[in-house]
């Protein structure tokens, strides 16, 4: 089942907040509908964030049918601001608001002779389309490239769900383990249930049961306990910004792993598109944070598991300093330190990377 699917004037989304006991589709046919549908977390995941918010620009477009061409880019516009506001942190929801109402601007100036927009909306459908179509692309070279850094036997540690539903269907730090696994090497996941809204335990553990890939699930406090038993080879993690020095922002409790991975010697890596990558930014202090709803962590399920009245902290996602990142891995190649200059060299495709042989 295809969790982001465009339907006549819709888009259609696999709710994960039900996942793994139900599968059902929520349509979001108005902006609003898809505002909601990313804040609410219908739709989670950077990437699968962006390619969200890139439908929710031809919405945009098709209410605004039969105005002038101005007006439509006037709403876009605004579609742009309501889209990027549903969730900060992630720079990829930006980035493809950015890149349709940039095509948007493109087109109507190349065809200034009509009188409507209506074709514009078609247009952008298919720029959207290409938006989820890279994305998937994107997701398999991490997979290549990132593959051979697993070593053979490889136990992997990893955190949140950075897998096919957080993508256009085929992950970013699950990318490499589905491709070693693809090539038949023996290799073993620990999965971060990743509190408080389980994403591993919901989600990265049902996509690695779906295609046979062995796996524990653990707790989130039972990550140092496996790291000290020499029982964790690697960790891959995925990223929702990338900023110029090489820090990440990602699903809070990715910093602490970072720390005990230093600490007991083992790679860290960090799997993203380059759609992730914000060189704009300087550093990690400057990534909004997200904070979420208490009563996400007061609650489970729907059930109270906290006493009444007591007031709870959420911080969707936290800040890695690059020191402690061994690598990062695009679509482009295996980026390494010094990050200030590789990622930039990355984004302009110059040579950034280093050759891994398949061990």
């Amino acid at each position: 089942m295809n969790h982001i699917s465009w339907q006549t004037n819709a888009i259609e989304l696999l709710d994960q907040r039900l996942l793994p006991q139900r599968v059902e589709m929520v349509r979001c046919a108005t902006v609003g509908e898809v505002v909601a549908a990313i804040r609410s977390m219908v739709v989670r995941g950077a990437p699968a964030i962006g390619c969200t918010a890139a439908y929710g620009m031809v919405i945009a477009a098709q209410e605004t049918a039969g105005l002038p061409s101005p007006m439509a880019l006037k709403r876009l516009a605004e579609a742009k601001h309501e889209l990027d506001a549903a969730r900060p942190t992630a720079v990829n929801l930006a980035w493809a608001t950015q890149r349709m109402l940039l095509f948007a601007a493109e087109f109507t100036a190349q065809h200034s002779g009509l009188q409507t927009n209506t074709e514009l909306a078609i247009a952008l459908l298919g720029e959207a389309h290409a938006i989820m179509a890279e994305d998937l692309a994107m997701c398999q070279a991490i997979g290549s490239h990132g593959a051979p850094l697993i070593p053979v036997g490889g136990r992997v540690l990893t955190h949140c769900n950075a897998g096919g539903l957080a993508t256009a269907g085929y992950g970013t730090a699950l990318a490499p383990i589905r491709t070693a696994h693809a090539a038949g090497r023996s290799i073993h996941v620990w999965v971060d249930e990743t509190r408080p809204y389980l994403q591993g335990a919901r989600l990265t553990a049902y996509e690695l049961q779906q295609d046979q890939i062995p796996l524990t699930l653990i707790t989130d406090s039972m990550a140092a306990y496996f790291m000290q038993q020499g029982q964790v080879d690697c960790i891959i993690v995925g990223a929702d910004r990338v900023v110029a020095n090489g820090d990440i922002a990602n699903k809070i409790g990715t910093y602490g792993l970072a720390v005990l991975a230093r600490a007991h010697g083992i790679p860290f890596y960090v799997a993203a598109p380059t759609s992730t990558i914000d060189l704009a930014l300087p550093n990690g202090s400057a990534i909004p944070i997200e904070q979420r709803s208490s009563a996400e962590v007061t609650h489970m399920s729907g059930v109270q598991i906290a006493p009444d009245g007591v007031h709870a902290a959420h911080p969707a996602f936290d800040i890695t300093p690059h020191h402690l990142i061994s690598a990062l891995i695009t679509e482009r190649g295996v980026v390494y330190a010094p990050y200030d200059t590789s990622l930039t060299a990355v984004m302009n495709c110059e040579p950034a990377t280093k050759s891994v042989n398949m061990a």
